[in-house]
């Protein structure tokens, strides 16, 4: 029975490009964070796919595989704000379950709509509707099926602006015959794909023909039992997660590719995680840096912490490890801050120290602040050569939509009069 019906819009970040900016339809693009050959492609059109430019290509080689390549670069507040508009019409025609991304969602259908017919025509409707309110160029493919799983690998079998329905009984028939390796499945990473191969699993029909035993071993655990009913067609479900870390990463402008430019702007990401915390309601009780060299191996730290989240102590606590740092001399290309050890604020057992309650008091002072009058307002002055610079603006990663009020330099909240 078809239970499920998964969207995936299509080459999300090229295709807004190309909507807002009818000059660039039909032509090869590739959003990137900077028009510089050293840094990599965030996306790529659907013309620029052909010539083999994919996410990830350095934009020196993407350049030479593909004559004529325009480089956009990325405006990501409007990617949320298409993101919004796309939740909201697909809304209008069922209700959306779970955002997935910021490019995938999928709905639960009711039962008059689980036939084939119904489903298909559901489907169609709302690919309509979405290019007579958002814009042609917002193509989508979709996948029903009767779990999420098998609905997310349907939508990735026709693309661009496909639609493909999968029943338990074409299972494992029509996936046999995919061209889709293992990497292209959702849930297996390039770590789980290693684990697989080292235990002769290689394809599709590997996985399918493995027993429920192996999996259980392959993935440690729970994951192997709910791999091996996915791929079957079998309803998972999954209980209630929360965060296991907050962070941020980005790609170093040339300007930045110092030890102090890096510094300032990983100054600046922490304060970002921090803020962003506290607006979730957790305390993290460990800090995770890690940064990468043109040429050399990365550096990467972390430290243990009282569970808090507590700017200035996150800022105190970079600062030491930035001290260990050897590597002065080289170039840095990427940063990040990962935030991690969460729990709950509510329920934790909190400091009794004035200077815990302090502390708090100018953690609230300074989100009040930054939350009237624009991110980043006020901050701790080891981001002051980030900030001014306007260096780490709003990214969004595929599984972390941004609340443009939390992470947007220039974004202020609305008021109301």
């Amino acid at each position: 029975m078809l239970r499920y019906l998964f969207i995936d819009f299509n080459s999300y970040f090229a295709s807004v490009e190309q909507q807002e900016h009818p000059e660039l339809r039909g032509k090869p693009i590739a959003v990137v964070p900077m028009e510089v050959d050293t840094t990599f492609v965030i996306a790529a059109s659907y013309e620029a796919k052909r010539f083999g430019v994919k996410t990830g290509t350095r934009v020196g080689d993407a350049k030479r595989m593909c004559p004529g390549l325009q480089l956009v670069r990325g405006h990501h507040q409007q990617y949320i704000a298409y993101h919004n508009r796309l939740v909201q019409v697909v809304e209008n025609c069922i209700h959306v379950e779970s955002v997935m991304s910021i490019d995938e969602m999928y709905c639960t259908l009711s039962k008059s709509q689980r036939s084939d017919e119904a489903a298909i025509a559901l489907a169609k409707h709302i690919k309509q509707t979405i290019y007579r309110e958002v814009g042609s160029e917002m193509r989508c493919s979709i996948g029903i099926a009767p779990n999420v799983f098998l609905a997310k690998t349907a939508s990735d079998m026709q693309k661009p602006d496909g639609l493909v329905v999968l029943h338990r009984s074409d299972v494992p028939g029509k996936l046999f015959e995919l061209k889709m390796g293992l990497r292209d499945l959702c849930g297996i990473g390039s770590a789980m794909f290693q684990r697989l191969q080292k235990n002769g699993i290689y394809s599709l029909r590997d996985l399918y023909e493995a027993d429920q035993k192996k999996l259980r071993k392959v993935w440690g655990g729970i994951e192997g039992d709910r791999m091996f009913a996915k791929i079957r067609g079998e309803e998972v479900r999954v209980g209630e997660t929360h965060k296991s870390q907050v962070g941020h990463s980005h790609v170093l402008a040339p300007e930045f590719r110092t030890h102090e430019g890096a510094y300032a702007v990983l100054q600046k990401l922490v304060q970002k995680a921090a803020t962003r915390l506290r607006n979730y309601g957790y305390l993290s009780a460990a800090m995770f840096v890690k940064v990468k060299y043109l040429g050399k191996e990365s550096w990467k730290s972390i430290m243990s912490v009282q569970a808090t989240n507590d700017s200035r102590l996150f800022v105190s606590a970079l600062a030491q490890l930035w001290a260990e740092n050897p590597h002065r001399a080289d170039t840095p290309f990427k940063v990040s801050v990962s935030l991690c050890e969460l729990v709950a604020e509510q329920g934790a057992t909190l400091p009794l120290f004035a200077e815990f309650e302090e502390n708090k008091a100018l953690n609230k002072a300074m989100d009040t602040i930054n939350e009237k009058y624009g991110r980043s307002s006020v901050y701790f002055a080891g981001a002051h050569l980030a900030v001014s610079k306007g260096a780490a603006p709003m990214r969004i990663a595929f599984h972390h939509i941004p609340e443009v009020e939390l992470e947007d330099d220039s974004a202020k909240k609305k008021r109301s009069h």
